[in-house]
């Protein structure tokens, strides 16, 4: 859950669009340690390096990408494109732009692919609301509050003793590295919070070990963590897709 190529993707590729990011910076912001190629693209036969994808999206006239993380039941964000929608949810992440929605997949823990679906003849859909950062991250503090009562209601200590003390250090600010210069300090230091949220959902919803958690327990806790699985989502989706002003 707490890594976003997509979102990497959809943040360096708009900031180079833009001018904002050289090309050598952007590639280096989307590659990290991984081996990157992307299949689909309009006018290719087989997969191709990430420069070269960058060099076509440029072509095609892409003019920004944004995050969407796509859940069951919940697509907003995401275009009607044939077979898209399943392919996304796989990922649970999908760059989108104008004419492509582009997919990863990690192959090993060194390969990234990418699935390219182009959006020729798709209904566009209409402009998503700019993410209000101060919205989204009260809407964070709101849900670990009502979490972590919920959380201590099901004495989850007993399940996975690390969660409390992750929820309790949630106080202290932290930002996320490797997003371009000029990003939106508000939008770093939520992206930070919700990578740290993101930590506590996998741990609370990981049995710990020895911990007898039978089915109604584990529905309890699933229901507890659903307002706190959707506030890191829209806080994660909102930084990544901020734009510095």
């Amino acid at each position: 859950m707490l890594d976003f190529p997509a979102g990497r993707f959809a943040v360096w590729v708009t900031a180079w669009l833009a001018g904002r990011a050289s090309y050598d910076d952007a590639l280096d912001g989307i590659l990290g340690q991984s081996a990157h190629r992307v299949a689909g693209l309009p006018g290719t036969d087989e997969a191709v390096s990430l420069g070269r994808a960058l060099t076509e999206l440029r072509r095609l006239g892409e003019r920004r990408f944004r995050l969407v993380l796509p859940v069951a039941g919940d697509v907003r964000g995401l275009p009607r494109a044939p077979g898209l929608a399943p392919l996304a949810l796989e990922s649970g992440q999908a760059a989108v732009g104008e004419h492509l929605v582009l997919v990863p997949a990690a192959l090993g823990p060194e390969v990234v692919q990418w699935t390219a679906s182009q959006l020729d003849g798709v209904p566009p859909l209409p402009p998503p609301p700019e993410g209000n950062l101060r919205a989204v991250s009260g809407a964070l503090d709101l849900a670990v509050g009502d979490t972590a009562r919920a959380l201590a209601g099901l004495d989850l200590a007993r399940w996975n003793p690390e969660v409390p003390a992750l929820l309790t250090g949630l106080a202290r600010t932290t930002t996320a590295p490797g997003l371009p210069a000029d990003h939106d300090p508000l939008a770093l230091s939520v992206l930070g919070r919700a990578q740290r949220l993101g930590k506590v959902l996998d741990l609370a919803m990981a049995d710990a070990p020895g911990a007898a958690v039978n089915h109604a327990q584990a529905a309890a806790r699933d229901e507890a963590l659903r307002p706190l699985e959707r506030a890191v989502r829209e806080a994660t989706e909102a930084a990544f897709n901020a734009i510095p002003r």
